[in-house]
């Protein structure tokens, strides 16, 4: 439950402190004196956005503290999974910096705004007046239904499930799209990879093949400079060979008694022994080499099927052709085994959509088992708040397909008269009658969830007299079990609260300021005869309003 709330430099409040207790509280003042400010500066506790326009004094921080007690509410695993200090006696503070910065603590801990709020959905249920257009909506009514069923864990373990079979179904999707796809380039795949299997390239080879070319196109400049070298080496006047054969002879003679000659004759052998091998190489070679113009033109062809197709596909090598090939060659075999992958896949979506649609039918059971519940509370409390005739009915019908919550539509049917045909809620109930409905519903949930504390900012909009009086007490009753929160215009309804607080605004060196304070039994008695009569208080107002907190 909340225990206390401060507040300071938001809005219209300078500093302001409500200490809260067990059971049912009002809260009253005039329109414009700040009970909705109380209210904004309570949803930053709930992890709602900050904005800079609500801080008073721009030059200092702005600051919410609430201190709620959470004895028997089992959060422990949260704050541990959280890595938050639990307590039960906790502490959430809010602070809003001139900068336009936010940040949140829970027990002086750091924490993010969606842990804040996920942990605020377990504490505080705060009903605003526009929440009654909810009474529409398809999921708000669903959401009812799961919470009165208990059915958080089967609905999350359910939603899992779907999912993993909603991520199957859009694989098969983009498969089917990209095989489409492919199909449509299947012919021009087939004609590139065709088109590089039968060139037969080899890895290397148009090194080997420009070089061999080069030298066939060269062919009659190669075999007479071979000619030239071989006459100096072997057959000029003065042949190089012969030559240097003379110098080794010449030299071994005085090897043995020329300083260095040994070494310097080593050195003259092992350049005639290569220069010898060289002149013999010469000559084969030049025996060897003959033009080939057959040869020439298909290495030249080869070159030219090698330049065609790295021009044709934009790539500068044999190694990038081969790894074309090999990726065209992929897709070919993924189009090949395409019909098995998606054999295998109907197969796996099948099996997930069987177990999607077990947990769909026991949502569907649970649900319905709730129904009759949900249909006598609220009818019945519809009738203590002075319908007699209303009727309220829940109409269920199942889904062809799976949604993320179930297979199942749910719509909440309403009628305020005894003739009246049952029809969705917007169209058939009144203000009040929205007001009244809420309520009961808000009731139910509060049993429902466990929640600590309820706060309902005007929820008796459109009613009076008798049925506020009803309102009150419902309020009164839920009180006996959680702590409720009512922000009211209405005195029957102040009247039925434990505690009063009064939100008033004063006029402070040419500034207003809002302030909220506990009232007294004496300041009670006068604030709700003034919510009878008017600013002037009248001896009958007095009396009614000592009666409405007597009863």
């Amino acid at each position: 439950m909340l225990r206390q709330l401060s507040i300071s430099n938001y809005a219209l409040i300078d500093s302001a402190e409500l200490v809260l207790k067990e059971g049912f509280t009002a809260i009253t003042g005039e329109t414009g004196a700040g009970k909705s400010i109380m209210l904004g500066a309570l949803s930053l506790i709930l992890g709602q956005r900050s904005d800079t326009s609500a801080i008073r004094d721009k030059t200092q921080k702005c600051v919410v503290e609430a201190h709620f007690y959470l004895n028997g509410y089992h959060l422990e695993q949260m704050f541990e999974e959280a890595d938050v200090d639990y307590d039960v006696e906790t502490v959430i503070r809010r602070e809003i910096l001139p900068s336009g910065k936010s940040r949140a603590f829970i027990n002086d801990t750091p924490v993010t705004l969606p842990f804040l709020k996920d942990l605020s959905q377990k504490l505080i249920d705060i009903h605003s007046q526009h929440q009654n257009l909810l009474l529409g909506d398809g999921l708000f009514q669903l959401n009812v239904v799961d919470i009165v069923a208990n059915n958080k864990d089967i609905l999350q373990e359910y939603q899992q499930k779907y999912q993993v079979l909603r991520e199957l179904e859009r694989d098969r999707e983009e498969i089917m799209q990209l095989n489409n796809q492919q199909k449509a380039d299947r012919d021009y795949w087939d004609f590139q990879f065709n088109q590089l299997q039968s060139a037969e390239l080899q890895a290397g080879e148009q090194e080997l093949v420009e070089q061999e070319a080069e030298q066939l196109s060269h062919v009659e400049e190669i075999k007479l400079a071979l000619a030239n070298a071989g006459v100096l080496l072997n057959e000029h006047e003065f042949p190089l060979v012969d030559g240097l054969h003379q110098v080794v002879n010449e030299i071994k003679k005085i090897s043995n008694f020329l300083s260095g000659g040994e070494e310097l004759l080593s050195r003259l052998e092992s350049v005639y022994i290569e220069l010898k091998d060289i002149a013999d190489e010469v000559s084969v070679k030049a025996s060897e080499l003959e033009f080939d113009p057959v040869r020439l033109q298909r290495l030249q062809d080869r070159l030219n099927l090698i330049y065609e197709l790295q021009q044709k596909h934009q790539k500068d090598s044999i190694g990038e052709l081969l790894e074309l090939k090999d990726d065209l060659e992929s897709k070919l075999f993924s189009l090949d085994s395409f019909d098995e992958k998606l054999r295998k896949l109907d197969e796996t979506i099948a099996k997930e959509k069987k177990i999607v649609g077990n947990m769909a039918s026991q949502l569907s059971q649970s649900r319905k088992e709730v129904f009759d519940k949900i249909e006598r509370t609220i009818t019945n409390q519809l009738h203590e708040l002075g319908m007699p005739h209303a009727r309220f009915s829940v109409e269920h019908e199942l889904l062809k397909e799976f949604t993320r919550s179930g297979a199942d539509e749910i719509r909440f049917l309403f009628s305020a008269n005894k003739s009246g045909v049952l029809a969705d809620i917007p169209k058939v109930a009144s203000g009040g009658e929205l007001s009244r409905l809420m309520l009961c519903i808000k009731t139910l949930l509060s049993s429902a969830k466990g929640l600590p504390t309820i706060i309902f900012d005007e929820i008796d909009t459109g009613v009076s007299g008798e049925i506020a009086d009803k309102m009150g007490r419902i309020m009164q009753q839920m009180g006996n079990s959680i702590q409720v929160i009512s922000i009211t215009h209405l005195p029957q309804i102040a009247g039925k609260g434990q505690h009063h607080f009064k939100v008033f605004k004063s006029e402070e060196s040419d500034r207003t300021v809002s302030h909220i304070r506990l009232l007294s039994n004496e300041e009670r008695i006068r604030e709700i005869a003034g919510m009878l009569s008017g600013a002037k208080l009248s001896d009958a107002a007095i009396h009614n309003a000592k009666d409405l907190l007597k009863n």
